[in-house]
């Protein structure tokens, strides 16, 4: 049987202050998420169809394609 040192594991924070720690460490990173995204909405949105086309996209899927919710398979743009 092999012990393990407790020097080698760091402690867990527990209580309220880890808590919140989490939480805010979480709202923070949705918040970093959804300006990226809405950046490169604006981004997407300000090319041309012809810019889009040749991406592989068409002006009403331009939100569905940048939070991962298009299945490019059943999408044909012509």
């Amino acid at each position: 049987m092999t012990t393990m040192s407790s020097a080698a594991v760091p402690p867990a924070r527990s209580g309220i202050s880890g808590g919140l720690l989490r939480l805010l460490r979480g709202c923070s990173d949705a918040l970093v998420t959804y300006w990226m995204r809405r950046e490169a909405i604006k981004t997407l949105r300000q090319l041309d169809d012809r810019a889009l086309r040749d991406i592989g996209l068409s002006r009403c899927h331009i939100e569905a394609a940048v939070t991962g919710n298009i299945d490019f398979e059943l999408v044909r743009i012509r």
